[in-house]
C-alpha cells in the first residue's frame, strides 16, 4: 500500500553569490520537484513507499520501494551538500552515504544496480564494502576507460573544443540554470526524445517538467562529479583499473544498449581476465536503456534475480538501484 513519506525540509547548500541567485531566476525549487516527481509515480499501480532515510551531518536520502530506488547523495530530492573538491574525497561522500542509508533500511546485503555515474558508484562501493554486495548489475556505466594518452583532438570541432574550456570552470548543466525562466522550454526542445520514449504513459509534458526540477536544482552532486572528471567527461579515477578489485565471488552483469555513445569494451574487457562476467546489449536502446526498451531491460533483470533466486533460495529483499 502506498504511504506517505516523512517530509523533511531541504537545507541549503552554502555557495557562490551566482548560485544563490540563481533559484530566483530559474523557475524551480526543491517543492516543484516534488510535485513533478508525484505526476510521474501517478503511473506506478503497483504498492510502493517512499520516505527521506536520515544519515549523518544533517544529509538525507530519498528511498521509495519494494525495490530500493534512491537518489544519490546531492541529487534529486536527497539533501545537497557540499562536496569535496578532490576526487577520492568525493566519491568517498557518496560512497559513505549509501553504507550509511544501508544502515538505516537495514539490509545485510543487497543486489546493486546503478547506471551511469551510479555504475561507477557502485563498483566502487562493491570494491570498499564487498561483504554487503551480493550481485553487481552495471547499465551504461560510466568512468571505465582511461582517457586515451593521445586524445585525437581534430576529430573534435575546433568550437567545441573552444566551448570545453570556457565551460571547464562550471558545472555540468550551469547552461540549464543561466536559461532561468527559458530553462524548462530548452528541456522540451532538446530533449524532445523523452517525451517519446515515454509517449505510452504520459501524452503531456510531465516528464520534461521532472527532468527540468531534476536538473535545475542547487548543484551539489553534480560538483561532486564534475570534481571526479577530466575533460571531455573521463574520470579522474578509471573504474577500468579498479575492478579487479572486485572479489571473485560477487557476480557482474554489464547491461548495454545498442546505440549509445558508451561501449561496451570495458565490459569485455573485465570479462578476459574474469570469464564469469556477464554482457547484455539490449538492441535499439541508447544510453537510458530502461526508458528506450523497457520490457527488454526489465525481463533481463528479472531473469537475473530469477537466477538468483532458484539459486539460493533467498527470499529477502532484492536490494537497491541508484539513480543519478
Amino acid at each position: 500500500m502506498r504511504r506517505m513519506a516523512e517530509e523533511i525540509q531541504p537545507t541549503k547548500v552554502q555557495s557562490s553569490w551566482i548560485s544563490s541567485w540563481l533559484p530566483s531566476w530559474c523557475p524551480t525549487s526543491p517543492t516543484q520537484l516534488k510535485d513533478a516527481e508525484e505526476k510521474m509515480l501517478k503511473s506506478v499501480k503497483r504498492p510502493f513507499s517512499r520516505q527521506h532515510v536520515r544519515i549523518s551531518n544533517d544529509n538525507y536520502l530519498w528511498t521509495s520501494g519494494p525495490v530500493y530506488a534512491l537518489d544519490l547523495l546531492g541529487f534529486g530530492r536527497s539533501s545537497h551538500p557540499r562536496f569535496s573538491t578532490d576526487p577520492v574525497g568525493a566519491e568517498d561522500q557518496f560512497l559513505a552515504a549509501l553504507e550509511e542509508w544501508r544502515e538505516k533500511v537495514g539490509l545485510e546485503e543487497m543486489v546493486l544496480l546503478g547506471h551511469n555515474l551510479g555504475g561507477y558508484l557502485a563498483a566502487a562501493y562493491t570494491i570498499k564494502y564487498p561483504h554487503r554486495v551480493k550481485h553487481l548489475l552495471l547499465v551504461e556505466p560510466w568512468g571505465f576507460p582511461a582517457r586515451p594518452e593521445n586524445p585525437n583532438h581534430s576529430s573534435i570541432p575546433v568550437w567545441i573544443r573552444a566551448m570545453g574550456v570556457l565551460m571547464s570552470p562550471f558545472n555540468p548543466l550551469a547552461g540549464l540554470r543561466l536559461a532561468g525562466p527559458l530553462g524548462p522550454m530548452l528541456v522540451q526542445i532538446t530533449r524532445s526524445d523523452f517525451k517519446q520514449k515515454y509517449s505510452a504513459v504520459f501524452d503531456d509534458n510531465t516528464v520534461s517538467e521532472y527532468i527540468y526540477h531534476l536538473n535545475a536544482q542547487t548543484p551539489s552532486g553534480e560538483t561532486g562529479f564534475k570534481n571526479m572528471t577530466i575533460p571531455y567527461g573521463w574520470a579522474k579515477r578509471p573504474m577500468l583499473e579498479r575492478t579487479g578489485q572486485i572479489q571473485a565471488d560477487i557476480p557482474i552483469f554489464f547491461i548495454y544498449g545498442s546505440r549509445s555513445s558508451i561501449d561496451c569494451d570495458s565490459g569485455y574487457a573485465i570479462k578476459k581476465t574474469r570469464p564469469d562476467v556477464e554482457i547484455k546489449v539490449i538492441r535499439g536502446a541508447g544510453h537510458y536503456v530502461f526508458a528506450d526498451q523497457p520490457d527488454d531491460f526489465n525481463q533481463t533483470v528479472l531473469q537475473i534475480l530469477n537466477r538468483m533466486e532458484k539459486k539460493d533460495g533467498d527470499e529477502g529483499s532484492y536490494g537497491n538501484k541508484m539513480r543519478d
